[in-house]
């Protein structure tokens, strides 16, 4: 059994020698926040210019023809990949989900344009039905109502394969039906994409948190009532958590995704303990106007608590964290020294 040698006690020990100054305080930091740590999801849109979205103050719909600078601009903050969730059309949606592995589809479109003008930038895509379905459900819907897992699985390598052969450089299967990492991973090696990756969104939680995210995309409006407990985690379970994580890895997945971040930080914990893959985090819809909504009414200061809250994240084990915070972060890590703003 290790014994914990005796410390000196006060005043030969003061801790706060390596809190007094800004120079020691940078020296001794146990975890350090950087650009390159951060993914900025990005909402596209049919049709040009860009949409304010009201339940998510400074985030916007883009258009295609935005795409292009609003990618550069994050390239040249040192953003290292951007996530895609594609605003659909209601025309286009239905019960089969078809619009989801249309090779002529937005997101499709969306990696073309990406490739082609910013091909050092990283395109991960999110591999769900919800956005497509005329239910909001993430997957098929069988007769009695049920989310139907097989047939789900059948249509999303179709999803997967289609962003693959558009440029995708990670495949973000979002969905939390059974089997559906091993079967993608299986048609990406059948097609050649042996190189494509899977972020696995591995521990996806049946959070009251993704609401605003739901109204950006389009898939609350049709989900109504309805929810998503039958395939995403129940919020009280962690060892869950752990088997699901494994049994990804088993199948395939290059990186697991804990979602949402803060609420589930100690799953990201023992997932990095237990596993010691990448783990990714996300910093949910809900998390982000949380925030804004507190900055605008002068109760916070929305600067500190971002760059605390993604220390956090950091120290908690997360290799990078998604965040719609991560382009204004990557701006304000530029013009200081990457540490929550002292009080």
């Amino acid at each position: 059994m290790l014994r914990v040698p005796p410390f000196a006690a006060y005043p030969e020990l003061r801790m706060r020698r390596l809190r007094r100054d800004g120079y020691v305080r940078r020296l001794v930091r146990e975890c350090r926040l950087l650009p390159e740590d951060l993914i900025q999801p990005l909402f596209i849109r049919e049709g040009g210019g860009r949409e304010a979205i009201p339940a998510m103050p400074g985030v916007e719909r883009i258009g295609i023809d935005e795409l292009a600078a609003e990618a550069a601009r994050l390239l040249a903050l040192r953003i290292p990949a951007v996530a895609l969730f594609p605003v659909i059309a209601r025309e286009k949606k239905d019960a089969t989900a078809a619009e989801a592995w249309n090779p002529r589809g937005l997101v499709p479109r969306a990696l073309r344009v990406l490739k082609e003008c910013c091909p050092g930038l990283g395109a991960i895509t999110d591999v769900a039905l919800d956005p497509y379905t005329s239910h909001g459900q993430d997957g098929l819907v069988g007769e009695r109502g049920e989310v139907l897992n097989d047939e789900t699985v059948a249509a999303l390598v179709r999803q997967a394969l289609c962003h693959a052969d558009a440029g995708a450089d990670m495949v973000a299967p979002s969905d939390m039906m059974d089997g559906r990492i091993g079967a993608i991973r299986q048609a990406l090696e059948r097609r050649g994409h042996a190189h494509t990756c899977i972020l696995s969104y591995a521990a996806k939680y049946a959070s009251g948190l993704y609401g605003p995210f739901r109204q950006a995309v389009g898939s609350a409006a049709a989900l109504g009532g309805g929810d998503k407990r039958g395939y995403q985690m129940d919020p009280a379970n962690g060892a869950e958590a752990m088997r699901e994580i494994a049994l990804d890895l088993g199948e395939g997945a290059d990186i697991v995704l804990v979602k949402p971040g803060l609420p589930y930080l100690d799953i990201v914990r023992r997932a990095k303990e237990r596993f010691g893959v990448p783990v990714f985090v996300y910093l949910v819809s809900g998390e982000y106007s949380m925030i804004r909504a507190a900055a605008d009414r002068g109760w916070l200061d929305e600067k500190a608590v971002v760059l605390e809250l993604l220390s956090c994240c950091k120290r908690a084990g997360a290799d990078a964290v998604l965040s719609y915070h991560a382009g204004q972060a990557a701006q304000w890590l530029q013009e200081g020294d990457g540490a929550p703003a002292a009080r």
